[in-house]
């Protein structure tokens, strides 16, 4: 089965660069602008997401509030989560993994890094 990488991120900017990137890579991709919508694409595609690229800074439910309640669903649970940060600021990287964040990348995205993170944890 085919594994996608879930975009969530309420910059259609960075969805589109994000998937650009990992499109040319060979990954196949889904994304949502925001958790309501993230929400329903877990719900209908949980058994063939790989991984999620998750904006910690969303404006309805922000990252640090999303990854405790997509970790709280059994279906999801064997989902790493990779934290995506514009702040990176001190502390961020610790922070981010102790809501539940599988990994931590901050922005702009070294995509490198990012693909090894993506090969590293993606099932």
């Amino acid at each position: 089965m085919k594994k996608y990488i879930l975009i969530i991120d309420d910059d259609s900017r960075n969805i589109f660069a994000l998937t650009a990137v990992l499109k040319s890579k060979g990954f196949y991709c889904l994304s949502a602008p925001g958790m309501a919508e993230a929400f329903v694409v877990l719900k209908n595609n949980h058994e063939k997401i790989g991984i999620i690229l998750l904006d910690m800074m969303m404006p309805e439910m922000d990252g640090y509030e999303a990854i405790p309640n997509i970790k709280a669903v059994n279906e999801y649970q064997h989902i790493p989560i990779v934290a995506v940060t514009a702040q990176a600021m001190a502390g961020d990287r610790e922070k981010c993994l102790a809501a539940g964040a599988d990994d931590y990348i901050s922005k702009p995205v070294n995509i490198d890094l990012l693909l090894d993170i993506i090969k590293d944890k993606m099932q």
